[in-house]
């Protein structure tokens, strides 16, 4: 069986866990690819897909949506899987609210029964405080005052034995 894992990633978090998600299925005897979202053009020759994006802002990347939206028919009727990546810090917020819960991208509402998904999962990213700031919203966040900014949590949050295990 030949997989696709296809992703979108603005700064490289995702495009870890897609790559290690291909790695697994390869040591479990399958072909996998991960390849960025916006390098593909055509779906043919692969019999399943992982795909994840990152999730700013509770929304997937558009490199993501669109792979999705452009293959919606041969999607549906083949064995997909999603991912999201993005919260960082602890597993509840400051409030006490789970993480993945308040993750969950607005297109997964849309994809997940279109596609008959078999399942959807929110991994834990990273978030570095010296990293370059793409687009509106990381720019804005860029200029938060000092005290605000020591308040986010900052590294790496992802859970490689969990990317593991769901990947098997």
């Amino acid at each position: 069986m030949r997989v696709l894992v296809a992703y979108a990633s603005r700064h490289g978090a995702t495009q870890g866990i897609a790559e290690r998600i291909a790695e697994t299925l390869r040591s479990e005897g399958l072909v996998a690819d991960a390849r960025p979202a916006a390098s593909i053009g055509t779906l043919d020759g692969y019999d399943a897909f992982v795909i994840g994006s990152a999730a700013y802002m509770a929304h997937w990347l558009g490199d993501a949506a669109n792979l999705v939206r452009r293959n919606r028919r041969l999607l549906r009727d083949k064995p997909v899987w999603l991912f999201s990546s993005g919260p960082v810090g602890g597993p509840t917020d400051a409030h006490g609210q789970d993480q993945r819960i308040a993750a969950v991208p607005k297109e997964i509402i849309e994809f997940a029964p279109a596609l008959g998904a078999r399942d959807h999962h929110i991994f834990f990213g990273a978030f570095e405080v010296d990293r370059k700031p793409i687009g509106i919203a990381e720019r804005f966040a860029s200029h938060l005052p000092a005290v605000i900014k020591a308040e986010m949590p900052l590294g790496d949050f992802r859970d490689w034995p969990e990317i593991d295990a769901w990947a098997r």
